[in-house]
């Protein structure tokens, strides 16, 4: 078995470096560099889009994700001609955190989290690497649920594409706070103005129909219900 260079006694990681593509041209103080906010970000979610260019055309496909700390995996059909790999891809995650709500419509904004992970995407061909980038894939959205589920066979696997995008050219912006026009002159309007919150949580899980009534929601599941998700 060969694997990708870079899961092979991999050197630490540093800051995520600056590039023409990842470079904070506005609303530099929102912009970051620090690793541990691109992981931050990425363990919180787990929808992405997926841009590429296909026959010239630009194409986002929402699609699920898993990631480690220098690889991020997306999966679907081997019909799917966004999954060609080899090509520039572009992945965006985002979360909004709440709506900021200032004096003046100019002033109105968005707290959030987003990243923005540019590079070539490579179609994972090794069985093992396959296999691995899947479970990251699922244990990323649901945890427990790759020992739990039957795992893919070996049909349902040669019918699944792997890409592999590296975290090395990521750009990151993160906006906390409340509305910046509290010390200007629309203070004096007497209007309300601050942030309305936006928490999304788990719901209860809502069984298959077909299901035995004496299965019970496993523990993985069932812990889950009412906590944030993002």
């Amino acid at each position: 078995m060969t694997l990708d260079p870079a899961l092979v006694d991999p050197a630490p990681l540093g800051p995520l470096p600056e590039t023409d593509l990842t470079r904070h041209r506005r609303l530099r103080g929102q912009g970051s560099l620090d690793r541990a906010d691109l992981n931050a970000i990425l363990d919180a979610g787990f929808v992405c889009h997926l841009g590429v260019v296909i026959e010239g055309r630009p194409l986002v496909v929402p699609t699920v994700y898993g990631c480690d700390e220098r690889q991020l995996y997306v999966h679907g059909s081997v019909a799917s001609r966004s999954l060609a790999g080899g090509a520039p891809v572009c992945v965006t995650v985002t979360h909004v955190d709440g709506l900021v709500l200032a004096r003046s419509v100019f002033e109105h904004g968005v707290n959030y989290r987003s990243a923005m992970i540019h590079g070539e995407a490579r179609k994972v061909t090794d069985p093992e690497e396959k296999l691995e980038g899947l479970r990251r894939l699922t244990e990323h959205a649901t945890p427990g649920q790759w020992s739990y589920a039957r795992q893919p066979n070996r049909k349902e696997l040669a019918a699944t594409t792997l890409l592999a995008l590296p975290l090395d050219e990521a750009s990151v912006k993160i906006r906390t706070g409340p509305p910046e026009d509290g010390d200007g002159p629309d203070a004096a309007l007497g209007l309300w103005a601050g942030v309305l919150p936006l928490t999304p949580l788990w719901g209860a899980p809502v069984a298959d129909p077909t299901l035995a009534a004496e299965t019970l929601v496993p523990e993985h599941i069932a812990r889950r219900e009412g906590t944030r998700y993002a």
